[in-house]
């Protein structure tokens, strides 16, 4: 989830200046970078219960150890600590205490593991200390609604009274779910339509070779990916797959009209969150918003109601990939590098528009349900989801072949190294998900809590 946007103060006065500025996102190839996302479960040692805000085992305990032993610069709201920024990155939650790490845009895979690596031994070490581990999942295997704490920001009070509203998962997304995703660039709006064509079709791969969330609620769950049934079953305003980004005439100004269709959650004025939800932005640009009658928007409310769409991609001012389920340690790296070969060299962007330029919306939505209840051995139309990632990962590899981006001090190993835990997923058929499931039926003999101690990070 977001922090407040900054996208200027001054009254947004012309319809045209929001599609301006996505445009402004546009950047030249030399430009272009790499931001890595992922988020993780906190809970206590000695429990096995997910961390509550306040306590000596805690959110704020964690955030506070992180300040003052690693000098990252605190983010208050009402008072309470939420968060942390230092060089470029931030350290935020998610609704039911999930620690998330939005990386600083760089410019290699390289730079970008090595920050992910530094990030999680500055929490492990904060975290022994506090009596606290955390675990890389991508839905919570236990823990049931009402055990779930609630962080003290105002943006989550606010969804989660209209989540209850809408869909049936909205609830379960916010408080017991992660992610890892990684936010690239485009260069021009024809370059943001192809990757967003490319995104979007090829999302379902991602979500099959991350899926990693068999258990809900203490047992098997029936999907590989319940975090990714959990969106099929949200506010169907706000996700899906965006048929609309495949017709004639996308553009930054299409998706505008998409996202203005999109009710409002908030307003975010002087630090609190005001309640806009179910209005429309295209009253608040009449000046006719029931919240805040007569006021017209800022660009950083247009950028703060581009947060909330939740699309399996996404475009702001770059593009979010974000169909994957959070994970081990190993994988955090291997996100990045996937869609940074697809999307970064032109050879590559071609081939993976090629694979998927010929499918239609059924085809693409039956990929990414295939891709959430069996994963690999998902099927549509004849062909297996284990041979189309494959494909789809070699045209990565040949992407970062391409960029030779090589590692600290001329090491020879350029980025393709770090796709291998997802060539060897496809060669074993078998993700995350799966290992799991072997445990729990296997070794483990239904005993879930065995999960934390062998999964934590």
């Amino acid at each position: 989830m977001s922090i407040p946007q900054s996208g200027g103060s001054a009254p947004i006065e012309n319809h045209a200046d929001l599609a301006q500025y996505l445009a402004d996102g546009c950047k030249p190839k030399d430009d272009w970078r790499i931001g890595t996302e992922h988020e993780k479960f906190g809970y206590c040692k000695d429990t096995h219960k997910p961390l509550p805000y306040e306590g000596r085992h805690s959110i704020k305990a964690i955030l506070e150890g992180l300040r003052a032993q690693f000098g990252w610069d605190p983010v208050y709201e009402e008072g309470n600590i939420i968060g942390l920024s230092k060089d470029g990155a931030n350290i935020s939650l998610e609704p039911g205490g999930q620690l998330e790490l939005s990386g600083a845009p760089l410019c290699t895979i390289h730079q970008t593991c090595d920050e992910v690596n530094v990030h999680l031994r500055e929490v492990q070490s904060v975290a022994d200390g506090a009596g606290v581990r955390f675990l890389g999942l991508g839905a919570a295997p236990i823990w049931k609604h009402e055990d779930m704490p609630v962080m003290p920001k105002g943006r989550y009070r606010l969804m989660t009274d209209y989540m209850a509203k809408v869909g049936t998962h909205g609830t379960q997304m916010m408080y017991r779910t992660c992610t890892v995703q990684v936010n690239l660039d485009f260069g021009s709006e024809a370059d943001m339509v192809q990757k967003f064509r490319v995104a979007l079709a090829l999302q379902p791969v991602a979500t099959a070779l991350f899926a990693n969330s068999p258990f809900f609620e203490g047992k098997p769950n029936g999907h590989k990916s319940w975090r990714s049934r959990i969106w099929r079953g949200l506010d169907p305003a706000r996700t899906g797959m965006l048929p609309f980004v495949f017709e004639d005439g996308m553009g930054f100004e299409r998706y505008v009209e998409y996202a203005l269709d999109v009710p409002m959650y908030f307003v975010y004025r002087d630090g609190k969150y005001i309640d806009a939800l179910g209005m429309s932005f295209r009253d608040f640009l009449k000046g006719e918003l029931p919240a805040l009658p007569g006021e017209k928007p800022t660009m950083s409310d247009w950028a703060d109601h581009l947060t909330t769409l939740f699309p399996e991609a996404r475009i702001k001012q770059y593009m979010e990939m974000r169909g994957a389920d959070g994970g081990p340690w190993r994988r955090l790296c291997a996100l990045p590098a996937f869609w940074t070969g697809l999307m970064y060299d032109q050879a590559a962007l071609d081939a993976a528009w090629d694979l998927a330029k010929d499918w239609d919306a059924e085809t693409r939505e039956a990929w990414r349900v295939g891709a959430s209840v069996d994963a690999l051995q998902a099927k549509v139309g004849g062909r297996s989801m284990q041979d189309l990632a494959r494909e789809v990962l070699a045209i990565s590899e040949e992407g970062l072949k391409a960029r030779a981006k090589p590692g600290a001090g001329g090491m020879v190993l350029d980025e393709r190294h770090f796709l291998n835990a997802l060539i060897d997923s496809v060669e074993e058929g078998k993700v995350p998900a799966d290992e799991l499931l072997e445990k729990y039926y296997g070794e483990w003999n239904g005993d879930l809590s065995r999960i934390y101690g062998e999964y934590n990070y």
